[in-house]
């Protein structure tokens, strides 16, 4: 789950690097050779992790992290993989959504981390 949540952080990051460099070539991607397969990976790992994170929260409760906010990483996430590949995308709305995205992923690996550590705590005791 960590790991999953990790990955998905650095895709944000990936986006954003690929979304420059589109701009910078000044190029119009192949569809079916470049988005489609990747975007197609993203949405697996998306959908996997989901369902994971909403068990996840039924189980542990956690204060500030509730299954809409995995809902709209997921939603938010499957739109900005796509548009990053595209240099006609809106700069603001394109930046600020994956700077949401990437704050709420990382708020949720903090939790899990927490989580973790409070395990291993347990158990040692």
């Amino acid at each position: 789950m960590i790991q999953q949540t990790s990955q998905l952080i650095d895709e944000c990051e990936q986006c954003v690097l690929r979304f420059w460099q589109m701009r910078e070539e000044d190029r119009t991607p192949d569809f079916f050779q470049e988005v489609k397969p990747h975007a197609d990976e993203i949405h697996q790992l998306l959908k996997e992790w989901q369902q994971e994170a909403n068990t996840w929260i039924q189980k542990n409760k956690p204060k500030y992290m509730h299954t809409q906010q995995i809902a709209s990483v997921v939603e938010s996430m499957e739109q900005f993989v796509v548009q990053s590949f595209y240099k006609e995308t809106s700069k603001k709305r394109f930046l600020d959504a994956t700077h949401s995205t990437s704050y709420t992923l990382k708020t949720f690996e903090r939790l899990l981390k927490e989580e973790e550590s409070n395990a291993i705590e347990e158990t040692n005791d």
